[in-house]
């Protein structure tokens, strides 16, 4: 796939060259050096072609990473394996700098022999590397570990070793949405929808399968007995979901629950999207009235539509003003609003609301008298906010834990769920 990778310095020079097939000469290096990196105009695209080959390039700092190629390969396959390249670099030796390579060069050369094959990526898993790559160079090991390295390398669990060991077994789970809206100025929703997902932080000892259910319209459907009303209400429809690769997605299939051998530490688990029956924590009224051509009145009303039990934070509002703006009047009932020429917007902040509250904010805006009769196009008021519950209603059904081998059951375990709402691109049109 890959013929060779080069990396250079600012100046060009050559830190590391590693060709893995013949069809690569040396000339590519110049070829890059010439066409991108000296080149007199700024080169924007991240793939160049020259003279048949074809010159994936990324930056860190002031160094370039170039793989190359003269086959047709997937470029977004290639970026990934640059981009994994960083990272097992960064886990070994920190910030990518010149001077990290050259002190780590030989170091280099060995990830290299490993990571790639005949220029096919192999293994890129920094956490099964580090079992037999030391930052010294290859360690010695005895007939058990070397017995445990390939069973992790060729084995279906190569995101978690065996041997980890807790005092506490924890088992964290984060479902965090963020809520995406644009409404007319009458409140009509024109495009609504939610990008979750869930965060896991597994402190478990041994190799412990989990498994939790969620409400899922197919899951709540699939079990066959009539759903009561409640339930059938509190199901959600995902539109499309992605997952880590530990879980189990022929187990998804059947049973539609999760089950997966967690990567020890923290991961994300699940992506998910939905569009339907989506809770909205907040309605932006806004009212703007002009008043002749050198005075605009505005006055936004935010109520907030969830339980009273529960408090929003880090709320913040953006009321767009005129370019011609030369000054402002704010009078608001909760919070602090600032006007912010740099920004021509007034930013209206408040710490806390709770559930099923409004309030309000005026301004009078006076404008500078303008020779343009190009009418103001009123960009829409956004707004940003964190919410301790789903929008989008999704909701952990169950957590369990299983471990055969050790002596710990599932009531052994500390389980936590939480649930933050935020705001993606939360807009409403004045």
């Amino acid at each position: 796939m890959i013929g060779g990778l080069f990396c250079y310095n600012h100046k060009g020079e050559v830190l590391i060259s590693r060709v893995f097939r013949d069809d690569i000469g040396r000339n590519a290096v110049d070829a890059f050096r010439v066409n991108v990196i000296h080149a007199r105009q700024q080169v924007r695209s991240p793939v160049t072609n020259i003279a048949r080959t074809s010159f994936f390039h990324i930056k860190r700092s002031n160094l370039w990473l170039a793989a190359v190629t003269k086959q047709n390969v997937n470029a977004t396959m290639v970026f990934e394996f640059l981009l994994k390249v960083v990272e097992i670099f960064q886990n070994y030796f920190g910030k990518i700098s010149e001077e990290n390579v050259k002190n780590n060069f030989v170091l280099i050369y060995e990830l290299l022999d490993e990571i790639v094959d005949f220029g096919y990526p192999q293994n890129t898993d920094s956490g099964i590397l580090k079992t037999f790559i030391t930052q010294q160079g290859v360690k010695s090991v005895t007939k058990e570990e070397q017995a445990a390295i390939t069973s992790q390398v060729t084995g279906q669990i190569g995101w978690r070793r065996e041997g980890i060991k807790y005092r506490r077994n924890e088992l964290f789970l984060d479902v965090m949405e963020y809520v995406n809206l644009l409404m007319s100025p009458q409140g009509q929703v024109l495009s609504a929808h939610v990008a979750g997902k869930i965060l896991m932080k597994s402190y478990l000892s041994g190799m412990p399968e989990c498994k939790f259910g969620i409400n899922d319209k197919i899951a709540m459907d699939s079990k066959g007995k009539p759903a009561e009303e409640s339930k059938a209400k509190s199901a959600i429809a995902i539109d499309d979901c992605q997952f880590h690769q530990c879980v189990k997605l022929s187990k998804f299939e059947s049973e539609h629950a999760i089950s997966f051998i967690p990567p020890d530490g923290e991961n994300e688990l699940m992506r998910y999207r939905t569009t339907k029956d989506i809770s909205l924590p907040f309605r932006v009224i806004p009212l703007v009235r002009e008043v002749g051509r050198a005075k605009l009145e505005v006055k936004v009303v935010v109520k907030s539509n969830f339980k009273p039990s529960l408090l929003a934070q880090k709320i913040e509002i953006r009321i767009p003003t005129p370019l011609n703006t030369s000054g402002v009047q704010l009078i608001c009932m909760k919070g602090k609003a600032k006007y912010k020429a740099s920004e021509n917007a007034i930013v209206w902040k408040i710490k806390r609301m709770g559930g099923m509250k409004e309030s309000q904010i005026s301004a009078e805006i006076e404008l500078l008298t303008t020779d343009t009769k190009k009418k103001w196009t009123r960009p829409p008021i956004s707004m940003n906010f964190e919410v301790p519950f789903a929008p989008s209603g999704f909701k952990v059904r169950y957590l369990k834990v299983f471990e055969p081998k050790l002596n710990y059951s599932d009531h052994d375990v500390i389980k936590w769920v939480r649930y933050i709402g935020r705001s993606g691109l939360y807009e409403t049109r004045c």
